[in-house]
C-alpha cells in the first residue's frame, strides 16, 4: 500500500488483520453452503479456462475461493489488502501464489488476466471509488476476459446504495442494476446476474454479477 492510497484502505486492512484467523475458521466451508455461488464459479471457470491469461482472486481473504478455482483447473493467484489474511492463505494453500495488494492500483500489466474474481471484496469501498476500481479491473482483463463480482444487495433498489454495520468494518449494500451500470461505464458487459434471499446466518440479499470485457476493446 502506498501513501497515496485512499485512507479507507488502511482502516479495512487493519480491521481484517485483527480478525484474520477467526474469519478464516468461520468461512472455511462457506462455498459448501452456497450451491448457487458454486454453480456460478463453475460457469466462470468454464468461460475463462480457454483464455491464455491467469485468473486473479482480488480480495482473496484466506484463499478458499482461490483454492476452489485452482481445483477447477484454473491458473489462479490471490491478492488481498490484509497482510494477515495473506499469511493465513499462504499457510492454508502453500501451493498457490498470494500477494498483498490493492485493487485501486493492481501491480499487473494491461490486458494480462483471463479473469478476475471479487467476492465481497468491494463492499467496504466508498461508492465514489467504485468506478475507478472497475476501470482498473477492466485495464488488467484481456479482451474476452470475465469478472465475477459478489456483493450484498439492497432490499429496496430505489433507495440507492445503503451503508450498513458490517461485523468487521463499515460496508455498503448496492442495488444490483446500479453496480451493473457502473461496470458498463467501465467497459464491462453484463453476462449474468444472480440475486437470492439471505440464507440462515446471512444479513441480507446476496448478489453476483458476471461481466466480461468485449473482444474488441
Amino acid at each position: 500500500m502506498t501513501e497515496s492510497a485512499p485512507n479507507y484502505l488502511a482502516t479495512v486492512a487493519a480491521a481484517y488483520d485483527d480478525v484474520a484467523e477467526v474469519y478464516a475458521e468461520r468461512f472455511a466451508d462457506v462455498l459448501e453452503r452456497q450451491p448457487l455461488e458454486r454453480a456460478l464459479l463453475c460457469a466462470f471457470a468454464d468461460l475463462v479456462r480457454p483464455l491464455p491469461g491467469p485468473v486473479a482472486d482480488l480480495g482473496c481473504g484466506p484463499g478458499y475461493a482461490t483454492a476452489h478455482l485452482h481445483r477447477s483447473g484454473l491458473a489462479v493467484f490471490g491478492v488481498d489488502l490484509s497482510p494477515e489474511m495473506i499469511a493465513v492463505a499462504r499457510r492454508a494453500h502453500p501451493q498457490l501464489r498470494f500477494e498483498v495488494g490493492t485493487m485501486t492500483a493492481l501491480d499487473l500489466p494491461d490486458r494480462v488476466l483471463g479473469g478476475a474474481v471479487c467476492r465481497y471484496s468491494l463492499i467496504h469501498t466508498p461508492p465514489a471509488d467504485i468506478p475507478a476500481i472497475l476501470a482498473e479491473v477492466h485495464r488488467v482483463l484481456a479482451p474476452g476476459g470475465h469478472l465475477l463480482l459478489g456483493f450484498l444487495a439492497t432490499d429496496e433498489p430505489a433507495a440507492g446504495v445503503h451503508p450498513y454495520d458490517h461485523r468487521v468494518t463499515g460496508a455498503y449494500r448496492w442495488p444490483p442494476d446500479h453496480l451493473t451500470e457502473l461496470a458498463g461505464q467501465a467497459g464491462l458487459v453484463e453476462v449474468a446476474q444472480l440475486v437470492r434471499p439471505p440464507a440462515e446466518g446471512e444479513r441480507g440479499r446476496q448478489a453476483q454479477l458476471l461481466a466480461r470485457r468485449p473482444q474488441q476493446t
